[in-house]
């Protein structure tokens, strides 16, 4: 699976796409695993884990809360919110 990571999300991972081979049951036990192995922050000093808390996520398209499986995903997008208009 490929986890790809936008704006704030990619600079506290460090990186704009993750590929992972290990399975997880649901999109919130990959958020906690993802979270607990990153120690990089953004700029402003948050954590992966504090911006996943105001993330918007996708998999494969669609919008997901935590509880959801991620049984045959290929992919997760990682949208904090953006600011504009």
């Amino acid at each position: 699976m490929e986890i790809h990571y936008f704006a704030a999300a990619r600079a506290a991972r460090g990186v704009a796409v993750d590929k992972r081979e290990e399975e997880f049951p649901t999109l919130g036990a990959l958020l906690e695993r993802l979270a607990s192995e990153n120690a990089g922050t953004t700029d402003a000093g948050m954590s992966l884990g504090e911006v996943f808390a105001r993330c918007t996520f996708l998999i494969d398209g669609r919008a997901a809360a935590p509880e959801e499986s991620l049984e045959g995903a290929t992919r997760v997008d990682v949208l904090p919110p953006f600011a504009g208009g």
